[in-house]
């Protein structure tokens, strides 16, 4: 059943708290595992960071609540006019409920200065490439960034208001 967008909870996640981050560091290993089985590629980052590294990442996380469960995260980094997407987890528990279009729409909608979107995926990755075109964003281009991972890079571009 898909959970309708006026009923997204979402929360900018605060890192300093530890319990939080603990349920972050759980849930993102739980939904790379079923990535890396998709792309049969198992050396995925953010499988093998630790919880300080993910702490110490400097990205802005943003979580997707069900009741005082995480059950869903997105985070993002900025650099001058472009916004990069560098995590969209959700807990396998979670899948198809609609909770990674309510994180990409909550950032999309709170972020609308920054004319270039970027995101990333392994291209074996079909539910989150799918996710990303139907948003708008087009493929760039694929890439082995390492002997047998190909990642396909989206861009999505707004047009600047004069």
């Amino acid at each position: 059943m898909k959970i309708p967008k006026d009923d997204c909870m979402i929360k900018k996640l605060n890192l300093h708290n530890l319990n939080l981050v603990k349920e972050l560091f759980e849930l993102q290993r739980a939904s790379y595992l079923v990535e890396a089985k998709l792309i049969n590629f198992f050396e995925i980052p953010p499988l093998k960071e630790s919880m300080e590294e993910l702490m110490e990442s400097g990205e802005t996380f943003f979580g997707y609540f069900e009741g005082d469960e995480l059950a869903g995260a997105i985070s993002y980094t900025i650099d001058g006019t472009e916004l990069a997407i560098c995590r969209m987890v959700v807990h396998p528990n979670h899948f198809r409920k609609g909770i990674a279009q309510c994180l990409l729409a909550e950032v999309e909608k709170n972020n609308q200065q920054f004319t270039v979107l970027k995101v990333s995926t392994g291209k074996e990755n079909s539910p989150a490439k799918n996710l990303y075109l139907k948003n708008g964003y087009k493929l760039v281009r694929d890439l082995e960034v390492v002997p047998g991972l190909v990642i396909s890079n989206f861009e999505k571009r707004r047009v600047e208001e004069r």
